[in-house]
């Protein structure tokens, strides 16, 4: 058995998004040389997973960006079901933007409770979450907003997969 070092969560300042007020794809703008960046608001609730894991996707795709998008998705998909656990609004905002080295994915919820991670056994069904995004991202962290909160996570980019390799859809996405 292995055993992984997890990183300490990082509390920065809300970063500023071109997106965050008006969602869609942008693309790099003026203020942000090779910064791509896509906003969305999701109803919170168990359809809210998929559908991030969905955008997230579909942005990697849309950027021909080099970063697993089963990892982005992954990842997403624990950041997004906290919220949907843990936080008690009904709109929960993902962010996922993209630089020329690394992916970046933000999800803002109402909730003001900041993350900790569970001390739970390895075989444990819930609470590993956190402990996942910290073994798999290269820097996950949170900070407050006027709203709530944000949780987000990095991915620096990799090579390129071969063909056929990534892009695996996680259960429950069906066709983009």
């Amino acid at each position: 058995m292995t055993t992984m070092t997890l990183t300490r969560p990082t509390q920065r300042p809300e970063p500023q998004y071109p997106g965050l007020q008006s969602p869609g794809l942008q693309s790099p703008g003026p203020q942000s040389p090779g910064l791509q960046s896509h906003c969305v608001r999701l109803a919170s609730g168990p359809a809210a997973v998929p559908a991030a894991r969905r955008q997230v996707q579909a942005a990697l795709r849309a950027w021909a960006a080099c970063a697993d998008p089963a990892d982005v998705a992954l990842l997403t998909s624990e950041l997004v079901t906290n919220a949907v656990i843990h936080a008690a609004g009904s709109v929960i905002t993902l962010v996922v933007s993209c630089s020329r080295d690394q992916v970046r994915v933000d999800v803002h919820d109402t909730s003001c409770v900041l993350p900790e991670m569970a001390d739970v056994p390895a075989d444990a069904e819930s609470g590993r979450g956190l402990h996942l995004v910290a073994s798999l991202a290269q820097e996950w962290g949170y900070y407050r907003t006027p709203a709530g909160k944000a949780v987000y996570f990095t991915l620096a980019f990799g090579p390129d997969p071969a063909p056929g390799v990534g892009g695996r859809l996680m259960p429950g996405d069906g066709e983009p």
